[in-house]
């Protein structure tokens, strides 16, 4: 079994003062189904990344087998699908087995590399049909193949490069949050197809997604990375128990600590105060007092200098858990008034949107769950909610006061200041909530353009959650947002009970908090 070897891997930013990864050693198995997970910023990207010796680091990463990563780029997306895919795959002499079991022509093949293109070409359909059978085992009708590239969906697109990617040869692939641009059937498609597959090490933050996927887990942790064996409810349930264990070990460091660091005070204290009965009135021997004093100063010294150095020792052995913290809303004006309601609604374009008119209502302490395939007008629908100009028949009554979080960032720039003022939000308010989901202060020295897209996106939802608002419209909100903050938000919401419309793809997050689901068909 070839084994991917890490051996002390450090790296840091040039423009950040502290470790991104400091001395981390890995054994990696080829044959792997890896997730990688942790806190949006903890470098998941950034180590795939380092795999690919995008940047560079101290150590060494050795490894048997190419590195490929998702998602890749394409150089003209005005080809036919299949054109790209055969370009995406690379070096078709990696094929040399498959090809074998066609052609009796791979020896001339061997021989005159040069002419493997007209090969491809004169013999096309030998690798047509192994493409054309790989699209099928990702559910796509493989006439998907004639069509440009570029008229697909996101998520056919996706489809299409994952294929790619799995029928390069002696490859190690690097999947960087595929289920972004998949609906939930999409995502089903998309894990039927993974869990067939071996040899990946996969980033996403949908739960249900990694359990369907992956055999072990790879975790960013604050302080250090660690490898177990299972799928993400498996690593859940020993992460648990380990962050109670260690969080009990700590709290009887901490008292151990603070025991010696009060003795420490105290004999430094005793020795004071036998130093100041120098100074008085009456008979008394000033020059025993004195040098009694400096004695116990002396042993106070080295008896704090040792308890210092065993609070340091003791300080070390503090374990580095996960601390997340409680998020809240302060601001949700509950009444008993009718928040949303929409009758009949059909949305017009050259055609009508929705195969059915919609109806529905939400009151306060509802949440509705909008679900749907991509493309059946979810998002549509909530930018005509949110005031977006479109023909419509049917009927709508909203309050005004809603809190809307957009799929977009990307016209989220400059500074965190000037954002909280354009927004009318407390910037400290805003800051504190961005710190419970795990951002920090170091961030906000930057410009937002310069943020991960999970980061950005905790800021819309950060922003939201500081708004005075009656009714939260979020689409897409988890997009790119880490597992730990998923369940955060999941739990605030569970809480706090707001009333909310809501599209979202992570079946887990959907199937928790929503009181009522309305299926767009």
């Amino acid at each position: 079994m070839a084994q991917i070897k890490i051996n002390n891997l450090s790296f840091q930013y040039d423009t950040h003062g502290e470790d991104i990864f400091k001395n981390v050693s890995l054994d990696i198995d080829t044959d792997w189904k890896l997730g990688l997970i942790g806190r949006n910023g903890r470098g998941k990207t950034t180590f795939l990344k380092l795999l690919k010796e995008e940047y560079k680091y101290s150590g060494q990463i050795i490894s048997p087998v190419n590195f490929d990563y998702f998602p890749m780029d394409i150089e003209d997306d005005t080809q036919a699908a299949l054109e790209v895919m055969r370009q995406s795959i690379a070096s078709f002499t990696k094929w040399e087995k498959e090809l074998e079991e066609y052609s009796s022509d791979i020896k001339y093949i061997k021989e005159y590399g040069e002419v493997l293109d007209n090969f491809i070409y004169y013999d096309g359909y030998i690798i047509n049909e192994m493409i054309e059978k790989e699209v099928r085992k990702i559910g796509l009708n493989p006439e998907i193949l004639d069509r440009t590239f570029k008229t697909l969906s996101s998520g056919e697109q996706t489809k299409l490069l994952l294929v790619a990617l799995f029928l390069r040869k002696n490859s190690f692939l690097l999947i960087d949050e595929p289920t972004n641009h998949l609906d939930a059937e999409g995502r089903e498609c998309v894990a039927k197809y993974l869990e067939k597959k071996k040899g990946f090490i996969l980033v996403s933050h949908d739960r249900n997604f990694l359990d369907k996927t992956i055999d072990h887990v790879l975790s960013i942790n604050k302080n250090n990375i660690d490898i177990q064996k299972g799928n993400y409810s498996t690593w859940q349930v020993n992460n648990y128990r380990r962050d109670e264990f260690e969080k009990a070990e700590n709290k009887k460091l901490l008292k151990d600590i603070n025991r010696l660091k009060t003795t420490a005070k105290q004999k430094s204290n005793w020795s004071d105060k036998l130093e100041a009965t120098k100074v008085g009135n009456g008979p008394v021997d000033k020059g025993y007092i004195g040098h009694k004093a400096a004695k116990m100063m002396k042993r106070a010294k080295c008896l704090e200098k040792r308890q210092n150095k065993a609070i340091e020792e003791k300080s070390k052995l503090l374990k580095n858990t996960e601390e997340v913290e409680k998020l809240k809303i302060d601001n949700i004006y509950v009444n008993s008034e009718k928040l949303l309601e929409v009758i009949d609604l059909q949305i017009t374009y050259q055609r009508e949107v929705f195969k059915e008119p919609i109806s529905f209502k939400i009151k306060p302490g509802e949440r509705v769950w909008l679900r749907g395939k991509n493309g059946c007008g979810k998002s549509s629908l909530i930018k005509l909610l949110m005031g977006k100009e479109m023909n419509y028949t049917g009927y709508i009554e909203k309050i005004n006061n809603i809190s809307y979080v957009s799929q977009e960032t990307d016209f989220l720039k400059g500074k965190i200041k000037d954002f909280s003022t354009d927004e009318g939000i407390d910037e400290k308010y805003l800051k504190s909530s961005l710190h419970q989901l795990g951002v920090k202060n170091a961030q906000f020295e930057k410009n937002i353009e310069e943020w991960s897209e999970g980061q950005r996106k905790k800021l819309l939802i950060a922003a939201s959650l500081c708004e005075p608002t009656k009714l939260y419209i979020w689409d897409e909100p988890l997009n790119f947002i880490d597992v730990i903050s998923r369940i955060q938000i999941e739990n605030m919401i569970l809480e706090e009970k707001p009333a909310m419309l809501f599209v979202e793809h992570d079946q887990c997050f959907g199937e928790n908090i929503a009181t009522k689901i309305i299926d767009i068909l």
